[in-house]
């Protein structure tokens, strides 16, 4: 830039020359002066400008980047005007003057974003391919109310923030440019100076839809509405579908470490519709969860330190590659669940952390504003346009991507205001609880609006603690969640299953403990991706015992959990024993497959998902006690249980033994007389079990545990039969 001459400005052009004027287009563009309109352009690398419908020069205003032009008194100027220039190294440019447009946002849509009930606000801030009075080009919105000035950036303007500031749009703290002749494609940022320091932010579009592959981090407009899906017949069922009483098996995965190709590296989401789909398909899951593929710089958080909520990452593809991948699972009717993240973001300096210089999107007093444990930002959910925000990413992803549902990380972490925190390091709510009032009617707006706008999808709470009526209706003041991951249960029986079997009949309680509150919450049963982390090891070597011994108590494992009340989730690798803690970092170990125990295990979850898919009476009644009755659940010298699963058709007998020594006539309680199948025995030999079984049972009529009949089975070690009449 040439050195600037402050003679030949006003105190508005330097503003502009110093990149902290708030309102740009009161400077630029066309004006009338002295009864005469005047167009006046800010152009820091031309070195010549005329208009390209005339080859009129404009004027450079004397040792500036300034150039004018004062029309004649009867010239008539297009109704917008076109730009010719030279840069300095001799390039010509051409593009349509961006300060000769009017506002592009209505006030409308400010208005509702502002009340924090604009669900769809993410089709109106960001980058948005745009046609304003007949002209195509982007529109750039950006809501930073407390910054001095806000540039849009990128390959378009050499990122240089003084060449596009933006239009304040006043109370409703956003910021907007128009940019014709842009295309889809470019990359951008925004530019924000700091009011009060005068620091420059360089910043990524909160509501950015595709970002570049990692480290690199600009926003890419992208051509909206251009993907054809070919899943209505599974949108139309799933608005009919009554999920609280079918069958729900959900393979939980990590893209980015499920399988990767020959070089190690990422699968396209392309390539995961094939080869993923292809195998959840065949092993009998009714659902594939995905750990967070929202936008995030680290491999190593998992996804769980999200920087681009409307934004699929692009380590896998585009946002049009993971609708195909969505689009194939609903083809193959495969739902899938998002691992989506309100609770808390990264202090990455380039996303949202004091956006515009202040305390924005999270709280300026670190205790409320901070996770200590996480290193981690907490959301201001009391601010209308940061509740808005994450609402509108919940509906972005269930309305753009068809997604079926959406499973919130860390509630508990949201409920608590002294989460995880030292006694004087939170601050009570209004009336001096520990509540957090504000995130209470986020999580009850989020939830209503969801099931309101998208009727069939799944809300899923990960929330460990005891806080009531989280599965509720608000209505009746509860969260409104669809289901809660049941911690308590899953503690519990690891915990169990952990101990040595001689030792188990001390912690019979832990099996049977669950039932005592199974139908308070729609709970699902997770054997996720944290209990195989940070030193805990697989879930195949935590149990006890030799190699024989550590597959069945597994298969039994498996087994308990397929025929408990409630929703099943199994973390990817779990399926067939991967014998190592699961590592982000690299594929899972597949070659396993090659030994018999591991095809076995494999075989065994194969099996369980359609035995559960075939048998309403496993998944009929999940959430109320019309599906469950104990056998006998007070054996706890042998370390045996049995229940009946059932619905008012089906009644199935479910016996495990935890103990590594076979039982045999072992007599059980039935409801009614007849010959009992044995329909599934998790010892078979094609599970590379000791094959100890029954076949069937004769039914007897002795009464025994408060039924009529009874029947005598042989149980086999670390093992479990499924009994049918």
């Amino acid at each position: 830039m040439q050195k600037q001459s402050n003679v030949a400005l006003d105190a508005d052009m330097i503003k502009i020359t110093e990149a902290r004027h708030h309102d740009p287009f009161s400077v630029l563009g066309r004006h009338i002066k002295n009864n005469h309109v005047q167009v006046k352009v800010y152009l820091p690398y031309a070195e010549t400008v005329c208009f390209s419908h005339n080859g009129a020069a404009l004027n450079r205003v004397p040792d500036t980047d300034f150039f004018e032009y004062n029309a004649k008194e009867d010239e008539q100027l297009p109704a917008h005007y076109r730009l010719s220039w030279t840069d300095k190294s001799g390039y010509g440019h051409e593009n349509y003057d961006p300060y000769d447009f009017g506002s592009q946002l209505p006030e409308f849509d400010q208005h509702l974003f502002g009340e924090g009930k604009h669900w769809h606000i993410y089709q109106k801030l960001g980058g948005h391919l745009h046609r304003a009075d007949g002209l195509d080009g982007v529109l750039f919105a950006v809501w930073a109310p407390n910054a001095g000035r806000v540039s849009v950036v990128g390959d378009f303007n050499n990122w240089d923030g003084r060449c596009n500031p933006m239009r304040s749009l006043g109370g409703s703290g956003i910021w907007e440019l128009f940019m014709p002749d842009l295309q889809a494609g470019c990359y951008y940022k925004f530019e924000i100076l700091n009011r009060n320091t005068n620091e420059i932010l360089l910043k990524t579009d909160p509501y950015g839809q595709q970002f570049e592959f990692r480290p690199n981090t600009s926003s890419i407009v992208i051509q909206e509405k251009s993907y054809v899906w070919q899943d209505q017949p599974w949108m139309d069922q799933r608005v009919r579908h009554n999920w609280l009483h079918e069958p729900m098996s959900i393979y939980e995965v990590h893209l980015g470490s499920w399988r990767r190709d020959n070089l190690g590296n990422f699968l396209n989401y392309r390539e995961l519709a094939v080869q993923l789909v292809d195998y959840v398909k065949e092993m009998g899951f009714t659902h594939i969860e995905l750990l967070p593929v929202t936008e995030h710089p680290l491999d190593a958080s998992w996804g769980y330190q999200t920087t681009g909520y409307f934004a699929p990452t692009s380590r896998h593809g585009t946002p049009d590659d993971f609708r195909y991948f969505i689009d194939t699972c609903h083809q193959n009717s495969i739902g899938v669940i998002l691992d989506w993240v309100p609770a808390h973001f990264p202090k990455d300096s380039f996303a949202l952390a004091r956006f515009d210089g202040s305390a924005l999107y999270e709280h300026e007093d670190p205790r409320k504003g901070e996770h200590r444990d996480w290193g981690t930002l907490i959301y201001n959910f009391g601010r209308n346009e940061v509740k808005n925000f994450l609402l509108s990413s919940a509906i972005f992803w269930l309305e753009e991507f068809h997604l079926d549902g959406l499973r919130v990380d860390a509630v508990a972490s949201m409920l608590y205001l002294d989460y995880s925190r030292e006694q004087n390091d939170w601050i009570p709510n209004m009336y001096g609880g520990n509540e957090n009032l504000e995130a209470i009617d986020f999580l009850r707006d989020l939830n209503t609006v969801t099931h309101d706008q998208h009727p069939g999808t799944v809300m899923m709470a990960e929330e460990s603690t005891s806080w009531p009526q989280v599965t509720r209706p608000t209505w009746t003041g509860g969260l409104g969640f669809s289901m809660k991951w049941n911690m308590g249960w899953m503690h519990d029986i690891l915990s169990y299953m952990r101990q040595e079997p001689i030792h188990r009949k001390y912690h019979h309680d832990q099996l049977t403990f669950g039932m005592l509150y199974a139908f308070t919450e729609n709970f699902c049963l997770p054997f996720s991706h944290d209990e195989i982390v940070h030193g805990k090891g697989s879930l195949l070597n935590g149990m006890p015992g030799d190699e024989w011994q550590r597959f069945a108590n597994l298969r039994l494992l498996y087994t308990f959990m397929y025929t408990y009340p409630g929703k099943k989730l199994l973390f990817m690798g779990c399926e067939f024993g991967q014998g190592t803690e699961w590592n982000f970092n690299k594929a899972l170990d597949w070659y396993v497959l090659e030994y018999p125990h591991h095809q076995g295990l494999q075989a065994l979850v194969k099996d369980l998902n359609h035995l559960y898919k075939k048998h309403p009476a496993l998944y009929q009644h999940d959430f109320d006690y019309q599906g469950f009755d104990w056998i006998d659940c007070h054996d706890s010298q042998q370390s045996i249980i049995s229940y009946r699963r059932k619905t008012e058709h089906e009644d199935l007998i479910i016996v495990l033994n935890f103990t590594p020594v076979a039982r045999e006539q072992y007599r059980i309680g039935v409801p009614a007389a007849g010959t009992y199948t044995e329909i599934f025995n998790s010892d078979s030999g094609y599970y590379s079990g000791s094959n100890v079984g029954n076949g069937a049972a004769l039914s007897e009529p002795t009464a025994w545990m408060n039924l009529p009949h009874s029947i005598s089975l042989t149980l086999p070690p670390l093992g479990a039969v499924i009994l049918k009449l």
